[in-house]
């Protein structure tokens, strides 16, 4: 048993009367209880609320392990000696002895208490964020957001097909899930597909399903995902990658309300809701003939555009305050704020990868940064290339040799000064992060980081005084 002492999950043994036989260092620690306490007493001590059940003459204590004959993963509070509440999962399976008599049972219990803790303080974030801020997963409160949620509550009211446009990383998918869950057939299946990730073979397979032998490698009949989205909603992600063989079947479900698996010849009635999504022009495509006109007039009765990130900045501090808390939350490290200047950076930036982008940026940022603040130098570099792009092209069109007219004015020299001067910080900036990611290379040695640098030790250091970088190395 003493191999048991060293795990560092609690374990506890009982016979088939539920008295406990063991009980290790680990699960003394996580209960509270000494094993002295415990041992020859029932399991009901450790006050499980799982093992409660009602009935008709009242609340009574009852174990199903030795009914089911398993437990797994199963997420339960237990009160310790000392009164508190801990959570924990357990596993548990019953012991047999050679004639397969149940004898007992040995179960495992690993504390969760700061897991469940972190679950309830994002839960309570998210209902903070409800109402004006937040819908259905979608995070706003411009103009142009509360005009969008009202589109979509439009849009569940009604049963026809909806053709979602947005850039990549605005949330098409959650406007599909959000008119689902608001429409009548919230109770029904939602099947959703991403057209540009299949080729032409699977894509079919995935739409209509197949019959056993009707192509190799089909061992077993397959139902398709627009049978399984019968009575429901089938979100078809990034239509316009469908193959065109494709769009001529789609456009067959859609018209005659029927689907028909590869290798068989029984039609099935389905009854979807189709929604539509893209990233591209689709007017576009057609005049390219890479997507069909009467597949875009039949899955475009509701038209719904969401506003890229670009063209709602006023957002972006609700978003950053809600993804970092949750980012915190998951590394068990407190990051509880943006500095201002990369903040400004942050507005400035164009965010092509719209919410998505933002969001990788922030995990980005919350691993390299020291303290309880995300610095400039903790951002990711493309933010700070691209400000020092846009501010050099700034400097260049506003420069005294550039100049339009016959004489500079006044504001020709302000506009031109204060873009040199802001060229200037930010590639003070570049450079701060440049020598501070080879100081934690190095660990702090200045003569390799110079090495690394290619400049001198005492260049480093007249570097180190003029930008104020002042490096601790990691305990």
């Amino acid at each position: 048993m003493e191999v048991f002492e060293t795990v560092r999950d609690g374990l506890m043994v009982v016979d088939k009367e539920g008295r406990i036989l063991f009980f290790n260092r680990a699960a003394e620690e996580i209960t509270g209880y000494r094993k002295e306490e415990v041992i020859g007493g029932p399991c009901m001590v450790l006050d499980t609320d799982t093992c409660v059940v009602s009935t008709g003459s009242g609340r009574q204590k009852r174990c199903a392990l030795f009914k089911d004959g398993i437990v797994r993963d199963k997420q339960c509070r237990i009160r310790r000696g000392d009164g508190r509440a801990v959570y924990l999962m357990k596993n548990a399976v019953v012991l047999k002895d050679d004639n397969g008599k149940i004898i007992g049972a040995v179960e495992s219990m690993t504390d969760v208490t700061s897991l469940h803790m972190k679950e309830m303080e994002l839960e309570e974030l998210k209902q903070d964020l409800k109402g004006e801020y937040s819908f259905h997963g979608l995070l706003g409160k411009s103009a142009s957001m509360l005009n969008l949620y009202e589109q979509v509550k439009n849009a569940a009211r009604s049963e026809a097909p909806v053709l979602i446009y947005g850039e990549t990383g605005t949330g098409k998918n959650l406007v599909a899930n959000a008119i689902h869950a608001l429409s009548r057939r919230k109770n029904g299946p939602f099947i959703q597909m991403n057209c540009a990730s299949l080729n032409e073979s699977l894509c079919e397979s995935e739409l209509f399903g197949h019959r056993r032998g009707s192509f190799t490698g089909a061992i077993n009949d397959r139902m398709g995902r627009f049978e399984a989205a019968h009575n429901g909603t089938f979100f078809l992600d990034e239509i316009v990658d469908m193959p065109l063989s494709m769009q001529v079947k789609v456009l067959r479900v859609l018209e005659e309300k029927v689907v028909e698996r590869v290798g068989d010849h029984v039609s099935f009635p389905v009854n979807i809701r189709l929604i539509s999504a893209t990233n591209k022009d689709l007017h576009a495509q057609i005049a390219g003939s890479r997507f069909r006109e009467d597949l875009f007039y039949r899955i475009n009765s509701i038209f719904i555009q969401i506003p890229p990130l670009r063209e709602r900045t006023e957002d972006i501090p609700l978003i950053i305050s809600y993804y970092l808390k949750k980012i915190s939350y998951a590394n068990s490290k407190d990051i509880g704020r943006v500095s201002p200047p990369a903040m400004e950076l942050i507005d400035n930036y164009q965010w092509p990868g719209n919410v998505r982008q933002l969001i990788n940026a922030l995990e980005h940022s919350s691993v390299t940064a020291e303290g309880d603040t995300i610095e400039v130098s903790d951002l990711p570099k493309y933010l700070l290339n691209a400000e020092k792009a846009k501010v050099d092209k700034n400097a260049i069109e506003h420069s005294p040799v550039n100049d339009k007219g016959d004489t500079m004015d006044v504001s020709d020299l302000q506009n031109y000064l204060f873009h040199e001067e802001k060229a200037k910080v930010y590639k003070n900036a570049l450079e701060r992060e440049k020598i501070r990611s080879a100081l934690s290379l190095y660990k702090g040695n200045k003569t390799l980081t110079a090495k690394h640098l290619g400049m001198s030790r005492v260049t480093l250091w007249k570097k180190l005084e003029e930008l104020g970088l002042i490096f601790k190395p990691a305990q």
